[in-house]
């Protein structure tokens, strides 16, 4: 099954969801804003995507310069509880498949972890 961690505001993550939804691939969307992951979600995203949390972390539209998360003083442990408390730090979309997980930036990072029928 197919996973999309979901912003509907966020224009690379519709054109990822549009994407899916042209090829016919079945997946579940989790609007994190809403449903935000728990930070043990996070640490085996940031695992199968073999990704830093500070690449994870989304500078515009959010919190991040208010709360100074550019500063070495925080902790990965630590970063992570302020991605848990304000999901909109977490960047999108990010996408799980069988194959792999991928951060979608650019969307066409999607087609790594897809099977499409030609």
């Amino acid at each position: 099954m197919i996973k999309i961690y979901h912003n509907p505001k966020c224009g690379t993550s519709r054109k990822t969801v549009e994407f899916l939804s042209e090829h016919g691939l079945d997946f579940e969307t989790i609007l994190y804003l809403e449903t935000p992951a728990s930070k043990s979600d996070l640490k085996r995203l940031l695992k199968d995507m073999n990704m830093g949390v500070r690449e994870l972390l989304r500078q515009k539209g959010t919190p991040y310069d208010e709360l100074d998360l550019g500063h070495a003083k925080w902790s990965d442990e630590e970063l992570l509880d302020f991605m848990v408390e304000h999901p909109i730090l977490m960047n999108r979309p990010i996408v799980v498949t069988p194959k792999g997980t991928r951060l979608c930036r650019p969307m066409e990072t999607v087609l790594d972890i897809v099977d499409l029928v030609r």
